[in-house]
């Protein structure tokens, strides 16, 4: 296999020679058509210096003068500029942007927004990447400064008659904005002042701007006047602007986007002019495209930073989609691009779907983008023997130094296990390898590496090669994961799909995982190695429009919506004009962004002329929810327009006759597969004619890239040389009666998969779950768990969603075990509800648990279950989370055990009853938005029902006694890690800690820890806590076991598997009638939301792992008797050894995120002040604890607000000298001036022209402040 091997397709030619390009981070490939319509392809490193400036202008000189210069006469020499009479066209992709963005080498850039939001894209959605990490890692933010301007505008709405007819609102100017909206100009931005800013920052070197305003989405006069002053200055690059960019509700996504857009474009726009400065007169004359992320091509002087982002894994999508797919059988199709530090999958069904909001390198793109699912698995993921299990990535080895067979000291990766095993062969390679980049791939170091493995005692046993396979399989189920997700998450059978595979490192593995899926073919393209530049050869030219919209579907367009789809049609197709594209090629697409009034799930609708808008959202609605919602108005949200100029369309060539098996022209090599070493046939597919039948096991070598053909595999060379293989089934392993069962035996590989299987099936509830839920609660602020149980009630999988829920749902299926087990029992088909914290394991009582049983032959063989915070469900305040609650009565419906589903059939009668109960007592309410509790009840069925399916199907591949073994295993694996843990810190730091810390009515929770140093057992003695109390902040065991199981997973610093066995080791004592196990009647709503945040301060405390974090949630409610709105606020989180606290971020036993401002404003009578970080409120140390965040909100009609918090009194602690933090403070602020002090928890009718202002609690720092001062500027 040669970097620069061709291959030769006949096809029509123009006279010209036309490039596609798709530049990696690693090699350049360049797919070439010839002036008589050949087509060739040509590999080349993406860097090298020594040789070229910019590889893909090397790529074209090379072929222009290996393809030109015979016949033309015409020298291509390097030293000057391609001449460029010959060439018809460019196209590229390029990883310019995403590699600029994930290295954050972009433009010098600021942010100009609204004042009271200069931190808000710091503090984004306010959840944690990873809710284990203690150091809170985050992304670093893209821009160096930010300008607040003062300015703002007001959606009418929801502003009540008193404030319209009073000034000030009354003397505001009125406007309209783009969605028809009714809008309030507040204030107009101060030129002068903000013309004073930007010199400013134009004397800090800050050379590119993004501006993004509140509202800007409908009303943007105001951007365009700051747009408009900073152009006219002449000092900066670079000017985006939101609505410009992505003009889309939503202020967070579409500031990031924008900021995306000002810190790349100039990067995008120095690469070009430099890749243009390589020609003759700078291309002027020659068609120059790029592949956006959305899957079109875009003129170069029309492509921004922002939509470069998926611009190389785009072309690849093209690529397979028009390769692969055929019209007639309408086979729908899995793109598996496997590359060398991640791996893209991708579906297409006969049209490219996008999706309009994604995250990359930690920032929220808000633009059109292909749907694109990316994993941490390629061919440089590393691989570790760690707790006795094999682990690949997420950790990679990289270009430099790469894997271990690149010859550069480097690491241990999974193209080195692919090499020791025969299943990549050195001499098919070139020799770019080595210090000087002319060196085969060194398989004795390889497998070296491997055999240093086998000292360890986690390989017990194994040879090199057996380790190598092991790490192989655990490979192949990482990277099966997200076509799972793909697939059965939206309701499609992923053994109907065909799996197209590309990449350099694709074929290697593309049989064996179609087989761990139950697919039955593989098609791998004779460009496999380069589709995504082929892709491009072949993709669509695109120009789309879009505006948004408020505005009520009523079965047809309006007039203004046919207006506004007339006039995104003509800008769409006059742009294609421009570009040279005849106007009869362009064809229009028209979309509705729909969703259902009160839920924040948009479909993008495709007009269908067979029916109506409204009726191919239902249908898709229903599909990918599984239900639609009753007397509900349908919404649109943005009109869009997408014109294409349709790209070049393959003809489906024939079936060619069969001519069997041929000769092995590469010989025999030794190769590893599933039945162990063999001798097995390699081909060359140049050598392969159309009609071959090749059978596995086996190995094709392409000019880019090595197919191999696992055992039961056989391949099929098509017409045009592309290769289908039909896959063999897996062995599966179905005995289920006793007297067939054997003993299963531990296999450290089996483990590793099991446990990405498991963790799966409880994601994919979790996504279920997300998707048909309708509140904002689990929807938005995805206030859920879900979770997979043994038969007996033992935790085997937590999706880490909500930690403080993570131990707490065992308590609640072992109690509905015992309980309907001295009853009626548990029939198949049951679903069975609880939410009582006291008697049956619950957190508090807005937390609903749903849990269903798995049956098989008639018996309950596992449970699955599903936790969610439901906004409302009764009591004495608005939102069920009453800051004044006495006891548990007060706080809404209370359910021990019921069954919602029964006989298949959703009680709602029975539901309903249970939940409106709360209103027969005087001075109670029942629940106040029924129809909500009662869809997400159903979405909580919904998730149980898609674990189910996946349960079972893992029962069905592997068997249960299997299956119920390695659930055994896994729990195990879990305990024996907390184990070491615990032995590893008595060995250090002594078998016996303690620690104590008060509430802020001066209740202790003390910690008392004894370790066991030979067994890692350990007792957590909490004698010494405080007894309950008459207040709401009791907490039931089961949120102190939560808190425990979310300490030590933390505190282990790995990812183990979350269940169980974390806490095997751990024999609690909760001294009854205390704090932390009140009585039945006790009053728990605050115990769930801030005292099992003390809890894990004392542990922590305990183990001196860190200073405290914020100590609270924030809990704040309001509404009146129309609605009632939930959310918690995030704060500061702790110092620690090494690394300074994060401000504004979630911390512990919560990750929920935040409503949006502009959604916050749009959906409810309030307005968003201030959303900022509280400078300063961090404590003062060697490492500075976290700030916390200053949240200031008025209403537009009158509410009640209640606020329930903590560490208002007491200030969260520093450690080893460390400072502690700010406490907290809750303000009212009345329109005299007066600031009122409402105290921790407070529950207060709320008046039109009074500011609530909540000041969150700093955290605590670590290390005393004259220690090393200038350690912190090197802090992540």
């Amino acid at each position: 296999m040669s970097n620069d091997d061709s291959m030769d397709i006949s096809g029509g030619g123009d006279g010209k020679f036309h490039f596609a390009i798709d530049r990696g981070g690693t090699f350049t490939d360049v797919v070439c058509r010839l002036p008589e319509g050949r087509e060739v392809v040509f590999k080349l490193l993406s860097e090298d210096p020594s040789h070229y400036e910019d590889a893909p202008t090397e790529g074209i000189r090379r072929l222009l003068q290996e393809h030109d210069s015979p016949a033309s006469g015409i020298e291509y020499p390097r030293s000057k500029p391609v001449k460029t009479d010959r060439i018809g066209s460019i196209r590229m992709g390029t990883t310019v942007a995403t590699n600029a963005l994930l290295e954050r080498q972009g433009a010098r850039m600021a942010l100009v927004t609204t004042k009271g939001f200069g931190d808000l894209l710091e503090i984004g959605n306010q959840a944690r990447p990873d809710i284990f990490d203690l150091s809170c890692k985050t992304p670093s933010l893209l821009y160096e400064e930010v300008v607040e301007v003062k300015e703002r505008v007001i959606l009418e709405e929801f502003c009540c008659s008193e404030l319209l007819e009073r000034s000030p609102m009354k003397d505001m100017t009125r406007k309209v904005g783009v969605t028809k909206e009714r809008i309030l100009v507040e204030e107009v931005p101060d030129l002068i002042a903000v013309k004073t800013e930007l010199e400013r920052l134009r004397d800090a070197g800050i050379t590119s701007l993004a501006i993004a305003f509140m509202h800007a989405y409908t009303f943007h006069d105001h951007e365009v006047m700051v747009g408009n002053l900073a152009r006219d200055m002449g000092c900066f690059e670079h000017i985006s602007m939101s609505h410009q960019v992505t003009p889309m509700i939503k202020l967070v996504p579409r500031g990031h986007t924008t900021c995306a857009a000002a810190y790349l474009t100039p990067k995008i726009t120095t690469y070009l002019s430099n890749f243009m400065r390589g020609f003759d007169e700078r291309l002027s004359d020659v068609p120059l495209q790029f592949m956006k992320s959305d899957g079109g091509l875009a003129p170069v002087n029309d492509f921004g930073g922002h939509q470069a982002i998926l611009s190389g894994p785009a072309g690849g999508v093209v690529g397979y989609a028009k390769t692969t797919y055929n019209t007639s059988t309408k086979t729908p199709v899995i793109g598996f691009d496997m590359g060398g530090t991640s791996t893209d999958v991708s579906r297409f069904d006969g049209h490219l779907e996008h999706v309009f909001e994604s995250v990359t390198a930690g920032i929220s793109i808000q633009a059109p983008q292909l749907d694109i699912h990316t994993v941490a698995a390629g061919g440089g993921s590393r691989l570790f023997l760690r707790r006795g299990m094999f682990i690949v990535g997420p950790e990679s080895a990289g270009a430099h130094p790469g894997p271990v067979c690149y010859r550069k000291n480097g690491y241990l990766a999974v193209t080195d296990a692919n090499l020791v095993l025969g299943r990549v062969l050195p001499e098919q390679f070139p020799n770019i390898f080595g210090p000087n980049e002319d060196q085969p791939l060194d398989t004795d170091a390889a497998r070296l590496a491997f055999e240093e493995l086998e000292r360890l005692p986690e390989a017990k046993g194994r040879s090199a090669a057996e380790l190598a396979w092991g790490f192989l399989q655990v490979a192949n189920e990482a990277m099966c994961r997200p076509i799972r997700n793909l697939t059965q998450m939206r309701g499609f059978n992923i053994t109907t799909h065909i799996l197209a595979c590309f990449g350099g490192a694709g074929p290697q593995h593309a049989c064996a995982m179609a087989k761990a899926l139950g697919m039955s073919e593989v098609f791998v393209h004779r460009y496999g190695g380069v589709l995504s530049a082929y892709g491009l050869l072949l993709a669509d030219a695109v120009h789309e429009d879009q505006e948004p919209a408020a505005e009520v579907y009523k079965g047809v367009i309006s007039t203004n919506g046919k207006e506004r789809l007339a006039h995104l049609k003509h800008v769409s197709t006059e742009a294609l004009k421009k570009q040279g594209y005849d106007e009869n090629s362009i064809v229009v697409e028209e979309y509705l962004n729909m969703r259902y009034e009160g839920t924040d799930n948009a479909i993008m609708i495709l007009r269908n002329p067979d029916i109506t808008f409204e009726e191919s959202f239902i249908a898709l609605y229903e599909r990918e929810f599984g239900f639609v919602l009753q007397d509900r108005e349908i919404v649109i949200d943005d009109y869009r327009v997408r014109a294409v100029v349709p790209g070049e369309t393959l003809s489906t060539p024939p079936t060619p006759v069969p001519i069997g098996t041929p000769t092995a022209s590469l010989g025999l090599t030794k190769a590893y597969f599933e039945t162990g070493w063999q001798e097995v046939p390699v081909y060359k597919i140049e050598d392969l004619k159309p009609g071959h039948n090749i059978p596995g096991p086996g190995i094709i070598v392409q000019p880019i890239s090595i197919v191999v053909l696992e055992v039961d595999c056989e391949a099929f060379v098509t017409q045009d040389g592309d290769l289908k293989i039909k896959i063999g089934q897996q062995q599966q392993d179905t005995n289920n009666t006793e007297n067939e069962i054997t003993e299963v035996k531990e296999d450290a590989v089996q483990l590793s998969i099991y446990s990405h299987r498991f963790m799966g099936i409880a994601e994919q509830m979790g996504k279920t779950l997300q998707r048909t839920a309708i509140s904002v609660n689990m929807k938005e602020r995805l206030d859920f768990s879900c979770a997979l149980f043994t038969k007996d009630g033992g935790l085997v999988a937590n999706a880490p969603h909500i930690p403080v829920h993570l131990g707490a749902m065992q308590a609640a299926v072992r109690f509905q075990v015992e309980y309907w087990g001295q009853r009626e029992g548990i029939q198949e088909g049951d679903v069975l509800i609880s939410n009582h914290p006291q008697l049956a394991g619950g957190s508090h009582l807005p937390d609903i648990t749903a849990i269903t049983p798995v049956f098989f032959n008639g018996e309950v063989i596992f449970f699955v279950a599903s936790r969610g915070h439901h906004a409302d469900i009764g009591g004495i305040s608005p939102g069920s989370m009453p800051p004044h609650s006495k006891s548990l009565v007060d706080e809404g419906a209370m359910i021990v055990a019921f069954k919602l589903v029964k006989d298949g059939k959703f009680q709602e009668e029975g539901v309903t009853e249970i939940l409106m109960a709360p209103g027969l007592i005087p001075g109670n309410s029942g629940t106040r938005n029924l129809k909500d509790n009662l869809s997400d009840l159903r979405a909580q069925v919904a998730a149980n029902n898609s674990g189910i399916r996946l349960v079972k199907e893992l029962v069905h591949e592997n068997g249960l006694h299997v299956v119920e073994s390695y659930m055994n295993f896994i729990q195990k694996n879990a305990e024996q890690t907390v184990r070491v843990m615990l032995k590893d810190f008595a060995a250090t730091n002594g078998e016996k800690v303690s620690a104590i810390d008060h509430m802020d009515d001066g209740s202790p929770i003390k910690l008392s820890v004894e370790i066991d140093p030979k067994t890692g057992s350990a007792i957590f003695d909490f004698t010494g806590t405080g007894p309950q109390v008459l207040a709401n902040h009791n907490a039931p065991p089961a949120v102190t076991y939560s808190a425990v199981i979310y300490s030590l997973r933390s505190l282990v610093a790995q990812d183990i598997p979350l269940n169980q066995g974390c806490l095997a080791p751990i024999t609690f004592i909760i001294p009854e009638h205390s704090l932390l196990s009140p009585s039945a009647d006790a009053g728990v709503v605050g115990g769930n939301v801030l005292t099992s945040q003390r809890v894990v301060d004392v542990v922590l405390k305990a183990f001196s792992a860190c200073a405290a974090s914020q100590g609270c949630m924030n809990n704040l409610t309001f509404g009146d008797e129309k609605f009632g709105y939930y959310e918690t606020i995030a704060g500061g989180a702790g110092a620690g050894p090494t690394w300074k606290g994060r401000s504004g971020i979630h911390t512990h036993c919560t990750n929920t995120r935040i409503t949006d401002p502009e959604i916050l404003e749009r959906r409810y009578p309030i307005l968003l002040r201030e959303f900022s970080i509280r400078k300063g409120s961090g404590g003062k140390g060697k490492h500075k604890g976290g700030d916390g965040v200053i949240r200031e909100m008025e209403p537009l009609r009158p509410l009640t607000v209640s606020i329930l918090s903590e560490r208002r009194v007491l200030q969260p602690y520093g450690m080893n000298g460390g400072g502690p933090g700010t406490c907290g403070r809750n303000l009212l602020i009345r329109k005299n001036g007066v600031i009122v002090n409402i105290g921790g928890r407070c529950s207060t009718p709320w008046k039109v022209d009074e500011r609530l202002r909540i000041e969150t609690p700093g955290a605590g720092a670590y290390g005393s402040e004259s220690e090393d001062r200038g350690n912190d500027c090197l802090e992540p």
